[in-house]
């Protein structure tokens, strides 16, 4: 497991430094590297949903985040409101779908995120 700035008990991203956990991928300016989490796959009464029924997810863990966009003057870096490990509800057709590794991810500007749940 790769942990950037560790010395950061929140695992923010101060400074303008980039946060990362468990995976390689190093955000950049206000994006953040989300993986999707997989919606229940079965209905309660056990019918199997298939993949073409499904609708596209739309929560996520945050597994590495950028160091934030630059303010109007340029001189100070806009810290971003999620931080590595949370569980977020992003806009539905919002980001960027990449296959890394095997793994596939999606980079979300901080704009596409809409909540940080629990």
């Amino acid at each position: 497991m790769e942990i950037k700035n560790a010395s950061d008990p929140n695992n923010r991203h101060p400074e303008g430094k980039v946060t990362t956990v468990s995976v390689s991928i190093k955000p950049l300016e206000d994006r953040i590297v989300v993986k999707s989490l997989e919606a229940e796959q079965t209905t309660a009464s056990g019918l199997v949903i298939p993949d073409t029924a499904k609708e596209k997810p739309q929560e996520g863990e945050v597994l590495a985040v950028g160091p934030g966009r630059w303010n109007e003057d340029g001189d100070q870096r806009v810290p971003l409101d999620v931080k590595v490990g949370d569980k977020v509800i992003y806009s539905k057709y919002g980001g960027t779908e990449v296959k890394y590794g095997g793994e596939e991810y999606l980079i979300l500007s901080a704009r596409d995120v809409l909540a940080v749940v629990g």
